[in-house]
């Protein structure tokens, strides 16, 4: 474990550095109550070991990894007000907490300073862009066209959670100067891990206790939301088995990658099967 401590300090470090230099007082202290309240940093963690996988070195791939974990922050702030959860990840949401405009502004706040972090990099920019546009899109079904059977679940899942997912494993692959067949290879492995795990997400929300999950549960059924449980005809253990085949399937990509570091490789593998198993 020292290994993947040793890399979450290296994106925990600078996440405070970055959030340190934000002038304005009241954004930063925003800032800070969304991304400094816990969290398990699943997306910096993949960019990380991504970059290693592929032969490049930690330290490369920090700025990535702080910046994709401030679009999902950002993404989270939004995601609370639409669905009016008044806690996340066991504190006050952002709007909870500061009202709706000022949850708003750190939501672009945070955005700001990601892209700060990606715009050294024009490959970069055009991966998250890429996967914002597909985060937006998957929002926007989620509220306005909502999936009624497997297949367009699947599909919401892909852009909902399984795009950020590939942004970050794609940065980390960037950050390492690997060649496009190592991008793509990495970024299949993270898109199914993250279909996995919104899968798994679901299935929480519906069986998990509040107090466990450190969040309200029960919260698609509650907001008429499109989780696997609610549009499609699978039990919570058959959507559980739909997981652990996504998960096989990123292990499947992953093993056509030619690691530069096997450790870093064995800890991907670790969490494919992971996010299908995890009860928080």
């Amino acid at each position: 474990m020292e290994f993947l401590k040793r890399r979450r300090e290296l994106v925990d470090d600078r996440l405070v550095e970055v959030l340190d230099a934000v002038e304005q007082p009241e954004l930063a202290d925003e800032l800070r109550h969304v991304s400094l309240s816990g969290g398990k940093r699943v997306r910096p963690t993949v960019t990380v070991l991504a970059c290693e996988t592929a032969g490049g070195y930690p330290e490369d791939a920090v700025d990535f990894g702080v910046g994709i974990e401030l679009v999902h922050n950002a993404s989270l702030v939004v995601d609370d007000i639409i669905d009016q959860s008044e806690v996340r990840r066991g504190t006050t949401a952002a709007w909870t907490e500061y009202g709706y405009g000022p949850a708003i502004i750190a939501s672009d706040g945070l955005l700001g300073e990601a892209f700060a972090l990606f715009s050294s990099d024009p490959q970069a920019m055009q991966i998250v862009s890429e996967a914002m546009v597909e985060l937006g899109e998957g929002e926007a079904t989620e509220l306005a066209a909502q999936p009624t059977n497997e297949r367009e679940y699947m599909e919401l899942a892909r852009r909902k959670t399984g795009a950020l997912f590939r942004a970050a494993a794609e940065l980390g692959a960037v950050a390492a100067d690997a060649d496009a067949y190592t991008v793509e290879a990495l970024g299949e492995y993270a898109e199914r891990v993250g279909v996995a795990f919104q899968i798994r997400d679901d299935v929480l929300d519906a069986t998990a206790d509040a107090d466990d999950l450190g969040k309200p549960t029960g919260q698609d059924a509650e907001m008429d939301r499109p989780s696997v449980v609610q549009v499609t005809d699978l039990t919570p253990e058959a959507a559980n088995e739909r997981a652990k085949a996504e998960a096989n399937a990123a292990l499947d990509a992953l093993s056509t990658v030619e690691s530069g570091n096997t450790d870093a490789r064995e800890y991907l593998e670790d969490l494919a099967r992971f996010v299908v198993v995890r009860e928080r």
